[in-house]
């Protein structure tokens, strides 16, 4: 059996794993989808399991408050007592169902419950931030790993050495494509973590390509016509920040002469906003909207920087965190972004300008458009999956 875990605080991980089930259940996968609960549970559609203890929106909302590169450097994320509740019930999960291999978007107490269980562990929320790309020195940080150390210790099973290895499993998927990483395949897929300690033993890592959101939503009526309406629009999908930098960036937005600015507010409720050029939707389906933006401003996540080049459509990132920094860094390299610092956003104005003047950004993001059609990042995500389950005899899994 495989396990897919996401972690339903963030919409870009509940919409990768499902990506990713679809792909495994067409290939007839033994395959089953199981969460702690949150945000973007309601967006789940395929049968899944609920695992305890469970997390509600305000439970979700201080986690992203307190993730990887945005809080502080000393917390795990977790208390101890809640981290140790989290791997029992997800350790007992997989034992109850047989799982051999499981696979998590961000659901970082599997870690530690696929070392209790002898399970395969398979993650991709590391995206493009691996050692290849990256170099060693994530992994000489130790931030956020102590409590997952206290935790393995009592539990007696192997701890996170390092920041690099608290993104990675025993495979750890790429969801990107070689010519925008910019790392040869040979090259990412050779790379082996050999005797240093700072990454846990067998770490191995697989290119997939693109792996983003194309959630089973109708665009709205009003957002449609939105969008058929004269005059350019920018796409503001600024998914996993505060409304404070929301409400800077639509304002900065409005700034350029003639244009619409359409919000992707989530949970949040900026029905204020809303005027003859700024209309707010829920949770939107990015990829029908991107190819009808003429710019898209989003922090920078994975997910939103492809599923703006998969539609040909530039973008300005503003990265809050040091993966959505690479990603952004990523994109502008290649020509079709500009990245912008959280407190740079006055000069957003100028950005969306300078991008909308001419059509270098946006021929740049339609050739790596042309690159991610002809890739499949889910199905072979399913396929490295498949092939791990395969192979994880029980006597081989970690721990035995």
């Amino acid at each position: 059996m495989i396990a897919l875990l996401p972690n339903v605080a963030y919409l870009s991980e509940t919409s990768r794993m499902l990506e990713i089930h679809r792909a495994l259940a067409a290939r007839g996968a033994p395959v089953r989808l199981a969460t702690h609960g949150g945000t973007y549970e309601d967006l789940i559609d395929v049968p899944y399991d609920l695992v305890p203890p469970r997390m509600d929106a305000a439970r979700c909302a201080r986690f992203v408050r307190d993730g990887v590169g945005i809080g502080a450097a000393d917390q795990s994320m977790y208390s101890d007592e809640e981290m140790r509740a989290h791997v029992l019930a997800e350790a007992e999960y997989f034992r109850a169902h047989g799982v051999r291999v499981a696979v998590t978007g961000f659901t970082l107490t599997a870690l530690l419950s696929s070392r209790l269980a002898w399970v395969r562990l398979v993650t991709e929320h590391a995206g493009i931030f691996v050692p290849p790309v990256t170099g060693d020195h994530p992994a000489g940080l130790r931030i956020h790993c102590d409590g997952f150390d206290r935790v393995a210790g009592a539990l007696g099973v192997e701890g996170v050495p390092s920041l690099a290895a608290l993104l990675m499993g025993d495979l750890t998927l790429v969801p990107e494509h070689p010519e925008v990483a910019g790392v040869p395949a040979e090259v990412m897929e050779a790379w082996s973590p050999g005797g240093d300690r700072r990454y846990r033993p067998g770490a191995r890592l697989r290119y997939t390509g693109p792996l983003f959101a194309r959630l089973a939503l109708p665009v709205p009526a009003g957002v449609r016509a939105f969008l058929d309406a004269p005059g350019p629009v920018a796409y503001v999908a600024l998914t996993s920040s505060g409304p404070g930098l929301v409400r800077a960036v639509v304002e900065a937005l409005l700034a350029v002469d003639g244009l619409r600015v359409l919000v992707a507010a989530t949970v949040h409720d900026l029905a204020d906003l809303e005027s003859a050029r700024v209309l707010a939707g829920g949770v939107l389906p990015s990829h029908e909207i991107m190819p009808r933006a003429a710019l898209a401003v989003t922090t920078g996540g994975q997910g939103s920087v492809q599923t703006a080049l998969a539609a040909g459509t530039p973008l300005i990132a503003v990265p809050l965190q040091p993966e959505q920094a690479l990603n952004a860094a990523m994109a502008e390299r290649l020509g079709a972004a500009r990245a912008l610092a959280p407190g740079a956003v006055a000069d957003l104005t100028a950005r969306a300008e300078e991008m909308l003047a001419g059509g270098a950004f946006r021929e740049a993001a339609a050739r790596v458009r042309d690159l991610y059609l002809a890739a499949d990042g889910a199905g072979r995500a399913a396929e490295a999956v498949l092939e791990l389950h395969e192979s994880a005899a029980p006597s081989l899994l970690p721990g035995r």
